[in-house]
């Protein structure tokens, strides 16, 4: 467990994050990271759940048109 600390930031209100957290997300300055609510609460993430969800729509679009995605790359 890690307690993380709140911070003025202007008007709003930031978190730092210790480096070795940083580190464990994959993530450094300037990047995004993601809050997503879960059954078990909100859980902080780089992995961009609207991203995915994109990208399992366009494998399926891929799968079920494989025929017609070929002949188009040809």
């Amino acid at each position: 467990m890690t307690t993380l600390k709140l911070i003025a930031v202007g008007n709003s209100t930031g978190v730092v994050l210790p480096k070795e957290l940083l580190a464990r997300l994959r993530v450094e300055k300037g990047d995004s990271l993601f809050a997503v609510e879960t059954p078990e609460g909100i859980e902080l993430t780089a992995y961009d759940p609207e991203f995915a969800r994109q990208m399992d729509v366009a494998e399926e679009i891929m799968r079920e048109d494989r025929d017609v995605l070929k002949k188009l790359g040809s």
